[in-house]
């Protein structure tokens, strides 16, 4: 591997946090770029797990015992370390779910249910991926409403002066990605809710691939509902966070019932649900991976959002510089022009997937298809895409060893056998 030095905080500097990045797969290291799909555990996420099973486990609210409520502490302190980090306004407007998939589905079929009817709109952007537009489509499907799309430009970003003309008055919410999974695009989400709520519309946003990569302040972007995973930004899987305004929150309908959702009741008299977010949290919740998620959120703080977007705005040109050199590859967007942990290519004449089994053959564990987001993908008229996307744990070294395995790539049996096959993407 050539020796590219990186003098940051960041990159080989806290390669040991992350214990599987020692692996190794015969006689090359590991090196993990498929981080948006999800990423690698630091040591001190792994050791908050551990520590709340060994010392904590218990279940919450629940019990009148010195543990009981030592784990309701934990949990309600996970709790608040989120809304410390996304800047919102109370705690209560945090509710833990099992991933952003789970909260776009929890908005949708509570607000979403309750907003839209025949004949209304839904808008979403031509990026979305398939977890904040398939549960949105069904809606419209199951009420005759009509799902507007604003397309993406042929820079893989959305204009927004057509994004606001889509907004009329059959408009009951928009949805839209923050930063696009397939090609890092980041949309002006500000000025986007600005504009609907002058419509007096609300918009949902999928964070899932910014907050890893950037300090999301969901006041300052009037966000009325923020989702995003734990798993992508260094915690663990199965859990997740959607944000929504107290007021909007306090409106929900359970989305569950069961455990913890009421405070009593009787087999005649009305149900009375308990306040969000406990109402939107049937049954026993996943406390360690709160746990995991409050442990990640601090470390990243730790390393310094400055130096993080540092180092993704550096992994991110290089890649773009170095790939973009090379014959018959082909970077898919303008990943460059605001660097946020994703580069997209192409490689003419060879399958995505012999790129990415290529890849894999010297240790590099890359993406490859349409990322659950194929109608995007169509967009750019590839068959798919390899993706890189990078963590604070990647150095540019890491992409030089690409570059040189891209170059040396050959049509094996996709591009032989199945040139315009998307097997592997039949499921998403």
């Amino acid at each position: 591997m050539t020796e590219l030095m990186d003098t940051r905080r960041l990159g080989a500097a806290v390669h040991a946090d992350f214990p599987i990045l020692a692996r190794r797969f015969g006689p090359d290291p590991l090196v993990y770029l498929d981080n948006a799909a999800t990423s690698q555990k630091p040591r001190p996420v792994l050791d908050a797990i551990l520590g709340y099973y060994t010392e904590a486990n218990s279940n919450v609210g629940r019990g009148y015992y010195q543990l009981s409520m030592a784990a309701t502490d934990v949990y309600e302190g996970a709790r608040a370390a989120v809304r410390r980090a996304l800047n919102a306004a109370h705690p209560e407007e945090i509710v833990f779910t099992a991933g952003t998939t789970a909260s776009v589905n929890l908005v949708v079929d509570t607000f979403g249910r309750a907003k839209v009817h025949e004949g209304d709109q839904v808008v979403v952007t031509g990026m979305e991926h398939n977890s904040n537009l398939l549960p949105w489509r069904r809606l419209c499907e199951t009420t005759g409403a009509d799902l507007v799309v604003v397309p993406a430009e042929s820079t893989g970003r959305v204009n927004p002066a057509r994004f606001a003309k889509a907004l009329g008055p059959r408009v009951r919410i928009a949805a839209v990605a923050h930063v696009s999974n397939v090609v890092g695009t980041v949309n002006p989400v500000r000025r986007m809710i600005a504009d609907a709520h002058r419509a007096g519309i609300p918009v949902l946003v999928d964070g899932a691939q910014a907050v890893p990569h950037r300090r999301v302040d969901v006041r300052d972007l009037d966000a009325d509902f923020y989702c995003f995973s734990a798993h992508k930004v260094y915690g663990p899987m199965g859990t997740g966070v959607l944000y929504g305004k107290r007021e909007l929150l306090s409106r929900l309908e359970p989305y569950q019932v069961g455990g913890g959702t009421v405070k009593g009741m009787t087999f005649e008299e009305p149900v009375a649900y308990v306040p969000a977010p406990a109402r939107l949290e049937a049954g026993t919740p996943n406390v360690a991976g709160a746990v995991g998620l409050a442990a990640a959120l601090s470390y990243v703080d730790g390393l310094g959002w400055d130096e993080v977007r540092r180092h993704d705005a550096t992994l991110v040109r290089t890649a773009a510089e170095m790939l973009g050199s090379l014959p018959r590859v082909r970077i898919i967007g303008d990943p460059a022009a605001e660097p946020s942990g994703i580069v997209s290519f192409a490689v003419d004449g060879i399958h995505p997937y012999d790129v990415g089994g290529h890849l894999d053959r010297h240790g590099v564990a890359v993406r490859s298809g349409v990322h659950c987001a194929n109608v995007f993908v169509d967009s750019f008229g590839v068959l798919g895409t390899v993706r890189l996307s990078f963590a604070v744990y990647n150095t540019e070294a890491e992409i030089d060893l690409v570059r040189r395995a891209v170059a040396t790539v050959e049509p094996g049996f996709w591009t032989t056998e199945h040139p315009e096959e998307r097997f592997l993407e039949a499921g998403e």
